[in-house]
């Protein structure tokens, strides 16, 4: 049996809240959660805003907010992903696309930012290729980031994250901002991190797209995972779960149609 990447059982996140009498509750925003991730495949997480998909992806990098409490079980190559594995393997066995731009430092440069910290005697080359292939212009990483567009704000972040050797991209709604070329450019290059070997979880709400460079496609709903299928199969509407089967016909292709009894 293959060996997995990434496995998720039965994965919860609270926060942990005060009311005005300063009682206190625990709010539950994902509950019984369950994924895995294979080498060499691409597994697209969809469903609606508040869904739970990017708490998921700051439960596997270990970056939630100290008011959160985690249960569940959360395996890296076997291996049970404890806080201090987290801290070592983020940003480099595990990269991240973040879904705001604001993760860009303002006082410094992005080409900078772009090559990271531990930069060797290529990165400069590399980070112009993946400049180049995003379209853009000669001179961008001399800028800072309020100098760029949205998009080239975007299509840094997703520069940054190429440039690590991570066997595991997570990247959270790396698209919006992006033309259509720069958007298939950017699966493009996340399918071909996939040929070679390595795993993408691509959140994002352009499920259309996303499912023509996926393998797999998740679906959540309200905190946890409803259905996970083949990509072929959603795009075919082969599909369980009511939910699946409604974000299937609110496809442009499949005209917003309710299904017919």
């Amino acid at each position: 049996m293959e060996q997995t990447l990434l496995e998720i059982h039965d994965l919860s996140v609270s926060f942990r809240m005060y009311d005005r009498g300063f009682e206190q509750t625990d709010l539950q925003v994902i509950a019984g959660l369950s994924l895995t991730v294979y080498p060499g495949e691409i597994v697209a997480v969809a469903g609606s805003s508040g869904a739970g998909k990017s708490l998921l992806a700051s439960a596997i990098l270990g970056i939630l907010p100290s008011n959160a409490a985690v249960k569940g079980q959360l395996l890296y190559k076997g291996r049970e992903l404890t806080p201090a594995l987290q801290k070592q393997l983020r940003g480099t066995e595990i990269a991240l696309v973040p879904q705001s731009v604001e993760f860009l430092d303002p006082l410094m440069k992005v080409g900078a930012q772009a090559e990271g910290h531990s930069r060797t005697a290529g990165s400069a080359d590399k980070r112009r290729e993946l400049f180049r292939r995003f379209g853009l212009p000669d001179g961008t990483e001399k800028m800072y980031p309020f100098q760029l567009s949205g998009g080239m704000a975007r299509r840094v972040l997703v520069s940054a994250a190429l440039m690590t050797d991570a066997e595991l991209i997570i990247a959270d709604e790396p698209t919006p901002g992006m033309s259509l070329d720069q958007a298939l450019e950017a699966l493009k290059m996340f399918r071909e991190l996939a040929d070679e070997g390595k795993a993408v979880i691509l959140i994002t709400h352009d499920i259309d797209l996303a499912a023509s460079f996926a393998d797999r496609v998740a679906v959540f709903y309200e905190g946890t995972t409803v259905e996970t299928v083949s990509a072929s199969d959603f795009k075919a509407g082969t599909l369980s779960h009511p939910y699946s089967k409604a974000l299937w016909r609110a496809l442009p292709q499949n005209g917003f149609e309710y299904e017919r009894k």
